[in-house]
């Protein structure tokens, strides 16, 4: 029975996870949006909506938070508390869309394309 297993494991470990979710989530907030797996991009969500969430705080606490999170990219942090705090000032939640795009090319899984709403 799986009770209490909350996420994916996207077959890795631990480390390999939240190494691919830092790095997922430095270039969904540098690009405004990536095409990954469906997979990758319903477990990114939570991970960057709670960020955007903390830097709308604009706080040392929360820029720490962020760089934490991230893994250290100053320019993603600065973007996160700079631009992305600016856009969704008044927007109370749900900060990224997940488009479905189907299978590309000969690839066995499906595709999706996350980004933040404008």
């Amino acid at each position: 029975m799986l009770h209490h297993k909350k996420g994916r494991t996207l077959g890795r470990k631990k480390g390999q996870r939240t190494a691919l979710l830092r790095s997922l989530a430095r270039s969904l907030v540098l690009q405004d949006g990536i095409v990954t797996t469906v997979a990758k991009a319903k477990e990114l969500r939570p991970f960057v909506e709670r960020l955007v969430t903390a830097g709308k705080q604009n706080t040392v606490a929360s820029r720490r938070l962020i760089a934490t999170r991230l893994g250290g990219a100053p320019e993603a942090v600065t973007k996160l508390n700079g631009d992305l705090r600016e856009r969704f000032a008044k927007r109370a939640g749900g900060y990224t869309r997940i488009i479905l795009l189907g299978k590309i090319g000969k690839q066995a899984t499906e595709s999706a394309r996350i980004e933040f709403v404008k």
